[in-house]
């Protein structure tokens, strides 16, 4: 509950900041730069480390590559249909592909089925959403933006992602262990992450793009939040007969709402920042309410 509370004060104070004039218009992009480069990669080198695998790992593992290989079908289809500009369907990718598993499924995971459960938040985080933002998400942001990148600048971009090289290094050293003092400076770094990201999305909601955005936010919120969760609920349960509390808990992470992290790339990469920035804005509100949900429906798994 505390870590909730954290979240809605920062992002309420980036509003009020934003309405106080307090800060600088160019804020975000410093908050964003400290995230990508300081707190991400602190937090890859803390968790990648001590990562336990289970039994289950491949299905925890694997949601979040299902989930933005439906999001790219199902957003690259709907580009097409109702000829949506290139920067906005990247940006629908990102942000309707990419759950915020980390920072808010964390802590809604420890609320909802204890601290014993969130090793699976973890593994879901690090080898799924996490490679998947590094790989993919930084693919799918060069070629939507402007300009025809090459394959090779493409992986030249994945390969420096500050987060990629982060978990690179974390993978080699998970023989050795890390000196205390190097545990608590990771951690302390990675604290910033969750306080930044949504005091930088605060600061950059603009409720009057809701007019112009109203459609494309209702329809990416409606696969984020319900449609791709139930596609991997049923692919998991009915199909593979996958049960039990590890899979109740990837599924509960299928359906966070967007990544900040990808709205952030999305921003940087300039792909529809109004309406990146209302996916994550908008859908962190709903979730509220639609995680509830999908706990109490999951129940029986």
């Amino acid at each position: 509950m505390n870590n909730l509370i954290l979240l809605i004060t920062c992002f309420l104070a980036g509003m009020a900041l934003r309405r106080s004039g307090r800060m600088p218009d160019h804020a975000p992009a410093t908050l964003n730069s400290f995230i990508i480069h300081v707190s991400l990669p602190a937090l890859t080198l803390l968790y990648v480390h001590d990562l336990k695998f289970t039994g289950d790992v491949v299905f925890i593992g694997a949601m979040a590559w299902i989930h933005f290989a439906l999001a790219a079908g199902f957003f690259l289809a709907l580009g097409k249909w109702l000829k949506l500009p290139r920067p906005t369907v990247g940006a629908l990718m990102l942000t309707g592909g990419l759950g915020n598993t980390s920072f808010l499924g964390l802590p809604m995971i420890d609320a909802f089925y204890g601290p014993e459960a969130i090793t699976t938040g973890i593994i879901a985080d690090q080898l799924g959403s996490f490679l998947v933002l590094s790989i993919c998400g930084i693919t799918v942001a060069g070629l939507y933006s402007s300009g025809t990148p090459t394959a090779q600048t493409i992986v030249r971009r994945i390969v420096l992602f500050p987060p990629f090289v982060a978990m690179a290094v974390a993978l080699a050293l998970i023989p050795v262990p890390y000196a205390e003092w190097f545990t608590v400076l990771l951690r302390r770094l990675g604290d910033t992450l969750a306080p930044l990201a949504l005091l930088s999305v605060g600061f950059q909601l603009r409720l009057g793009h809701l007019a112009g955005n109203g459609r494309n936010l209702a329809i990416g919120l409606a696969f984020k939040l319900f449609l791709a969760p139930l596609a991997i609920f049923l692919l998991y349960v009915p199909l593979l007969g996958a049960q039990g509390q590890a899979i109740q808990v990837t599924l509960f992470e299928a359906a966070m709402p967007p990544m900040i992290t990808a709205a952030i790339v999305a921003t940087e990469h300039d792909l529809d920042p109004p309406l990146a920035t209302l996916m994550v804005a908008v859908g962190v509100v709903l979730s509220f309410a639609t995680l509830t949900g999908w706990w109490w429906a999951m129940r029986g798994i």
